[in-house]
């Protein structure tokens, strides 16, 4: 997988779920990847933004179901609600081969890792030596996977992120920009950890950690659909 860009049928054409700042990046990565072609269709966003490419927005994200000739990648997701690429993928209830996998031209997979469907790679992120990322997980600009990690999921790492050997991110688990996690600890499922925070011991599921060394700041508030699902 040293090579990957975009897997699926290359006969088809990818639209981009969500018009904010994540689908922006994903949506540049996909010209950046195929500069001659129109390899990305457009965007689908349930609320038409007031953004110079609101002319690039097909129309709302159901949109997909009419439309099976485009494959999907879902961008959206931010601090406050980090749970919103999950509960888009559920209500959608598309197969997994609907789904694009996107990797940015100046990313790099090592040959033994491997990235789920609808997982999108930023520039400068790297995975080392038999790295696992889920499917639907969102990897910012410059994120250090190294040796075995395993990432759940629906998993947000930001920019700037480095995973020491090991380390294992629970579905959905949000990551903020320049966190570090020291190797072998755990981060759970739909827990948050704050931006520039270091991790030097086992995060459990559903809380929010800040600071250096990280410790527990409150319980993450999310929503009753994933209240009810079985975590890591």
């Amino acid at each position: 997988m040293a090579d990957l860009a975009v897997t699926g049928p290359s006969w088809s054409r990818i639209a981009v779920a969500g018009a904010g700042g994540f689908g922006r990046e994903t949506a540049d990565a996909l010209r950046d990847l195929y500069p001659d072609s129109d390899v990305f269709a457009g965007f689908l966003d349930d609320a038409l933004p007031e953004l110079p490419i609101a002319g690039q927005v097909l129309g709302p994200i159901d949109l997909i179901h009419e439309r099976p000739d485009l494959r999907l990648v879902v961008c959206v997701g931010n601090p406050r609600n980090y749970f919103s690429r999950a509960a888009i993928v559920e209500r959608l209830g598309l197969p997994e081969s609907r789904y694009a996998t996107v990797v940015h031209r100046r990313a790099h997979v090592s040959q033994t890792s491997t990235v789920g469907a609808g997982s999108v790679l930023l520039a400068a992120a790297v995975l080392t030596a038999q790295a696992k990322i889920g499917r639907h997980v969102a990897v910012m600009p410059q994120v250090v996977v190294t040796h075995d990690v395993v990432v759940g999921d629906y998993a947000t790492l930001a920019s700037g992120v480095k995973l020491g050997g090991g380390v294992a991110v629970g579905e959905g688990a949000y990551l903020g920009a320049g966190v570090l996690v020291r190797e072998g600890v755990r981060i759970g499922a739909w827990a948050q950890v704050g931006m520039g925070s270091v991790v030097l011991r086992d995060v459990p599921d559903g809380e929010v950690w800040v600071g250096n060394p990280a410790g527990k700041l409150r319980d993450a508030a999310f929503p009753e659909l994933l209240a009810r699902r079985a975590v890591l």
